[in-house]
């Protein structure tokens, strides 16, 4: 392909924003509210993006449990302004949209009913890239006629792609794998901004040569590479790329769309975006932005962490491990746990860090090294260890293994087999326990996904309880009180001093 993209036939680059899902869920904790995503919504629909990330990843968790939103309503709502623009979401293959795998009842109905509010796009993962744990799913993605978009989660044991495990011909037989099982386009999900720019394009160029789907390339700025790595990606013959209107881009979310639609102006990769209605976009996000400006990371002034390239800790994962360390008053302890990361997960089969194995591996770290190597142990790393959570990339440590499976209620050697065959169906013992509080399937998924928290938000749906203060909405007029009362307060301690 011509290096300055000038020459040779038009292919314009694809582009799906994620700036409803995936960009305020990078620096926001997943916070932003749908009444803020509809005024600009119809707007959206005119850019002309592939596909539009609405759903999936933590917003159903954010929404029910921190918002008081019924998550279903949020995609229903969004159509109703959306009408050209296929909706997306990030699905976790069997896990779904939670923190473990759900048994294959639960699985198979999420995916009718997602299909039926309005997804158009799933976007399917696994975090130990057992594709196993597609199969359900993609049966059912299938049987809507909707799009599957099997996804690699890209991960590193060395400074560049290579080594035993996470090397070129590994990537190469994940792809081949996707595209056998019917996968409409393959995602290269890099979650924590580690990908080089270099090594992108050698993949690209190499699984062009293996595999006839399109490529989809995911990645987060956090490192500082990701504008880098799209380009390479671009010059070498990427499909389609994900973007975020600023401000909800760069740091650990999303490149921003603005500068790459500037950037591949006039070649022939050039999506033909209009620049100024992006720019009255971004302008919108940086309004309605101060609403939100309590959920972003103020711990230190650089956009970007090189330090992800040493320690892969997603950003979302890195401010868990610095919540827990200051309950446990050791933050000054941050260190070690980075180090002990890269040794837990090697020991616990060398997983991805991603949802959920990010959360796993840091919260053991934490736990080995305030009370020493495996003297606690979570029930989710004795699953992890026991095989419900899928094969791991590489053996897990036999030594480790005794000691997390030993007196395990589940027995002491680990499973094998795809691991929803180990799960019991699910759906009519939560039918049994909530009785008349669900009122159709959709309640019904939010008490099978979330127990605790779902069960609350639908007494809240429904007015059984009142709502506490801190999920209702914070207006622009409630941070200009705030402001006010600051400002008022510095007055006051100026005059004293």
């Amino acid at each position: 392909m011509d290096t300055y993209l000038e020459e040779g036939p038009k292919n314009p680059i694809k582009i799906q924003d994620t700036t409803f899902r995936d960009g305020h869920q990078s620096l926001l904790a997943t916070r932003m509210r749908t009444e803020d995503m509809v005024s600009i919504a119809g707007k959206m629909d005119g850019v002309g993006f592939w596909a539009m990330e609405v759903w999936g990843g933590a917003t159903f968790d954010s929404m029910h449990r921190f918002l008081g939103e019924d998550p279903f309503e949020r995609v229903r709502t969004l159509k109703q302004h959306i009408k050209k623009t296929p909706f997306s979401m990030l699905l976790r293959g069997q896990n779904l949209v939670g923190y473990r795998n759900y048994a294959d009842d639960v699985a198979k109905l999420f995916v009718d009913k997602s299909c039926e509010v309005g997804i158009d796009v799933f976007r399917v993962f696994d975090a130990l890239n057992d594709f196993r744990n597609f199969q359900t799913v993609v049966k059912r993605i299938k049987a809507n006629g909707k799009h599957v978009q099997g996804t690699i989660c890209y991960s590193l044991t060395e400074r560049r792609m290579g080594g035993e495990v996470f090397n070129l011909d590994y990537y190469k037989s994940k792809a081949k794998e996707i595209q056998d099982m019917g996968a409409d386009t393959l995602c290269l999900k890099d979650m924590a901004g580690i990908m080089s720019p270099f090594d992108v394009a050698k993949i690209i160029m190499e699984l062009k040569k293996e595999i006839t789907i399109p490529i989809h390339l995911h990645t987060h700025y956090t490192s500082g590479m990701a504008s880098m790595v799209y380009l390479e990606a671009i010059k070498t013959g990427v499909d389609i790329i994900d973007t975020c209107l600023a401000p909800f881009a760069l740091r650990t979310s999303q490149p921003a769309v603005k500068p790459i639609v500037a950037t591949l102006y006039g070649t022939n990769r050039d999506p033909g975006f209009d620049l100024d209605l992006l720019l009255e976009l971004g302008d919108y996000i940086e309004k309605i932005a101060p609403k939100y400006r309590d959920y972003l990371a103020k711990h230190k002034m650089s956009v970007i962490d090189t330090g992800v390239l040493r320690h892969q800790v997603p950003g979302g994962m890195l401010s868990n491990l610095v919540n827990q360390l200051k309950e446990a008053k050791a933050l000054d302890r941050l260190s070690e746990v980075y180090k002990e990361i890269a040794v837990t997960r090697h020991e616990l089969g060398t997983p991805p860090l991603v949802t959920p194995t990010s959360q796993i591996v840091g919260v053991q770290a934490v736990l080995n090294v305030l009370f020493g190597k495996y003297k606690m142990v979570t029930n989710e790393v004795k699953d992890l260890v026991f095989g419900l959570y899928g094969k791991t990339p590489t053996p897990v440590d036999p030594e480790v293994q005794k000691k997390v499976l030993r007196n395990h209620k589940r027995g002491e050697t680990p499973v094998t087999g795809r691991a929803a065959d180990y799960l019991e169906p699910e759906l009519d013992k939560v039918r049994e326990r909530i009785g008349n509080l669900s009122k159709d399937d959709y309640d019904l998924l939010i008490a099978a996904l979330y127990p605790t928290t779902g069960e609350q938000f639908l007494k809240w749906k429904y007015g059984l309880e009142e709502k506490p203060p801190e999920v209702r909405p914070k207006t622009l007029e409630d941070i200009r009180r705030e402001d006010e009362a600051i400002a008022g307060a510095l007055e006051q301690l100026c005059k004293s001093i």
